[in-house]
């Protein structure tokens, strides 16, 4: 008997996440579209007529309260994260830090737990999570955002192993240089101006919806099949300091 299949994806409310939201309905999923805003998230449901869902991923109780109300899930989407400033480690602000581990980190595991028990139980789940490059190698300025993306690597490399023998993929994403609307802007603090000189002079920065196609392609391949780490720059991209503007 074939049923539509469930999805949840963090961070729904904007960039990849709400990308995800979108291209998974259009695969035929079912999405429950998480993120703290609430009007964003229940006029994207709206949209792909899908479950709006306000949660922290930072909040425990919040998670564990939103668990308790699915019967089953097919699909997890770890996109909830960010980078928060991009200061030097000699003078990096310890509550940033600790701000990006708790939602970047802390945020997968504490989702990843709570829904684990219901991909398991699909006989089929997966569970794509939203890394990054500077999950991969560090690079000035980044060290507190790359600190929190190598150990959600890590965590999700974890996984993979502990879950050996259950019927859950264990899928993670690292994209390069992508331009949303609210990344750079989040992480210099609303600067436009320090925003915009990320993406100077590249012709063609990925896009939200290039992500969301990485996302879906990888989730509805057979399930035999897992892609284990999905690195995605721009053509113009060719490593962290490399590059090519006009």
């Amino acid at each position: 008997m074939s049923y539509q299949k469930i999805a949840v994806v963090s961070g729904a409310s904007s960039g990849i996440g709400a990308a995800t939201a979108r291209s998974l309905a259009q695969a035929g999923h079912h999405v429950y579209a998480l993120a703290r805003r609430t009007e964003r998230v229940e006029a994207l449901a709206k949209e792909i007529n899908g479950t709006p869902v306000t949660c922290d991923v930072t909040d425990d109780a919040a998670v564990a309260a939103f668990a308790a109300t699915l019967d089953r899930v097919d699909l997890l989407v770890n996109n909830a994260g960010g980078a928060i400033g991009a200061d030097p480690v000699a003078t990096a602000e310890v509550a940033d830090w600790q701000a990006m581990y708790d939602v970047n980190v802390l945020g997968t595991l504490r989702l990843t737990k709570a829904l684990l028990p219901a991909l398991v139980a699909s006989g089929a789940g997966t569970i794509v999570t939203v890394s990054s490059t500077a999950g991969l190698i560090v690079y000035e300025g980044g060290g507190g955002y790359a600190a929190a993306k190598h150990a959600q690597t890590a965590l999700v490399e974890t996984l993979r192993l502990e879950l050996c023998g259950e019927p859950v993929r264990v899928v993670e994403i690292d994209p390069g240089m992508v331009k949303t609307d609210e990344f750079a802007l989040n992480r210099f603090s609303g600067d436009t101006t320090r925003a915009a000189a990320v993406y100077q002079g590249v012709e063609h920065p990925l896009t939200a919806d290039d992500i969301a196609t990485c996302i879906t392609w990888t989730a509805t391949l057979p399930h035999h099949i897992n892609i284990d780490r999905m690195v995605v720059r721009p053509l113009a991209q060719a490593a962290q300091h490399k590059v090519h503007r006009v």
